[in-house]
């Protein structure tokens, strides 16, 4: 039995912020938004931030106790996606690695944020947790010593680079263009029409 969050009001506004926010980057990975509304997951972001901001700054990385396991995971979220306000990403890692050396929040997710940060300061990922759609695809950004890259995922209980790299392709691809063939055929039968 887990034990139910201390605050519970700041756990649904995390979670609510944090599944806005996933909705509208799925949307953006499969190609499916206009330029403003890619805009304004941009300005979403930056206002999440901001609030996860008021929430640390009030109460220190909102770890297990104070929010649960799905507030705790939302938190990173949006830690993870604070790419206009830099210095509050760094400050967001240091107060996360408090809260793993405590059980309020995991080693994986820690990794997560630390690739975020070095790759937002223009350095080389750790252990190869973030990724870009390129021309072929999603594809991993820089990675320092790729050679000894699954020895430190290892350390951090991530699995092997190669199928993680697998695991978020699946997840990020996009959506197959349907030729006209097929685009008749669900017209058809999504108006009902007889063959």
């Amino acid at each position: 039995m887990t034990t139910p969050p201390q605050r519970p009001d700041i756990a649904r506004d995390l979670i609510n912020r944090a599944t806005t926010a996933r909705e509208h980057r799925s949307k953006l990975l499969r190609g499916l938004l206009s330029e403003a509304e890619i805009s304004m997951g941009l300005h979403i972001d930056h206002a999440n931030a901001l609030v996860l901001r008021r929430v640390m700054g009030a109460n220190g990385w909102p770890g297990r106790s104070l929010v649960g396991e799905d507030g705790a995971e939302a938190a990173w979220q949006l830690a993870l996606r604070a790419d206009t306000l830099p210095d509050f990403q760094r400050l967001a890692l240091r107060l996360l690695t408090t809260a793993v050396e405590h059980g309020e929040a995991t080693i994986q997710q820690w990794a997560h944020l630390h690739d975020r940060c070095s790759i937002n300061a223009g350095h080389a990922q750790l252990y190869g947790t973030q990724h870009r759609l390129g021309p072929d695809g999603v594809e991993a950004l820089p990675i320092r010593e790729p050679e000894h890259l699954d020895a430190r995922r290892v350390t951090v209980g991530l699995p092997p680079f190669t199928a993680a790299q697998h695991a978020v392709r699946l997840r990020h691809g996009r959506e197959p263009e349907t030729g006209v063939a097929d685009r008749a055929e669900t017209e058809r039968v999504a108006t009902g029409a007889a063959a």
